[in-house]
């Protein structure tokens, strides 16, 4: 019988692309193992055999698969030990992949306000105009209101809420005043926090419809303190063209105090329902 060929540590390196510093760490944790160490100088030998366990290695980790995972794996195993591993797998996977997902939606529609914040500064948009506000279910909390936005907007009993009730948000702030002329004349006592949930609500039992009717909107650019000035803009604009105002208003904080400590960088959209 002709002698089995052993490979060097360092020709299984270049062979399978992988560095000796892992192969001697797969060996500390049982991984691959040298089929041969020799006595004399403690250099490690693989045959044909064991080489080949590295692909295998390679793609576990490709699946997802820590090496703490792979002991008991990488060598094959039973149907049942397999399918049990694979299937906790799969589920360890979905969970990551929908916080992922949330992470995502999240981010991309901070990313989207930016944008949206950035244009309008830009293009200087301060006029009043009709806009239809489609119709999304929020979830919300109605709270006191004293004109402190910062606190109102980051908003510590909102987020403890959604943290008790398991939901991730995303998107805008948003603040209804039920009445905005109660708003507008610095009377206003309570407001409703809204945002949009990213999957559908567990446990929060405060759910609102925003939209599903026209509106009159305008941006105010600029510090809050002010705001309401740009009610009395939206009043005489519904004079002039025809409209009555609904009685609620819609505060939404395109970029605010998550996002710069700056007022002076501020957008915010002031939406009122109108009917003629």
């Amino acid at each position: 019988m002709k002698d089995e060929k052993l490979f060097s540590i360092g020709e299984v390196s270049k062979i399978c692309n992988i560095s000796t510093k892992a192969l001697r760490f797969y060996d500390k944790i049982g991984i691959i193992s040298p089929d041969m160490i020799c006595k004399e100088n403690s250099y490690r030998y693989y045959n044909k055999e064991t080489l080949l366990t590295v692909p295998v290695v390679k793609y576990y980790k490709q699946m997802g698969f820590k090496l703490e995972e792979m002991q008991g794996l990488v060598e094959g195993n039973t149907y049942y030990y397999l399918e049990q591993n694979f299937h906790n797998k799969i589920e360890q996977l979905r969970f990551q992949e929908q916080q992922i997902h949330n992470s995502y939606i999240a981010v991309k529609d901070w990313y989207e306000l930016i944008q949206e914040a950035k244009m309008v500064r830009e293009n200087d948009v301060h006029d009043v105009a009709v806009k239809y506000i489609p119709e999304v279910t929020y979830c919300c909390l109605e709270q006191d209101f004293d004109y402190n936005y910062m606190e109102s907007i980051i908003n510590i009993e909102w987020t403890n809420y959604l943290e008790q009730a398991e939901n991730e948000i995303t998107g805008a702030v948003i603040l209804k005043f039920q009445s905005f002329e109660d708003k507008m004349n610095g009377s206003c006592k309570r407001a409703t926090i809204m945002q949009e949930a990213i999957h559908p609500c567990k446990d929060c039992m405060d759910r609102q419809t925003y939209g599903g009717f026209m509106a009159a909107s305008v941006y105010h650019i600029g510090k809050l303190e002010n705001i309401d000035e740009e009610y009395e803009k939206i009043l005489a604009w519904a004079e002039k063209k025809g409209y009555k105002c609904g009685k609620e208003s819609y505060e939404r904080y395109v970029v605010d105090y998550w996002t710069t400590r700056d007022p002076e960088e501020f957008v915010t959209e002031v939406n009122v329902p109108i009917y003629r």
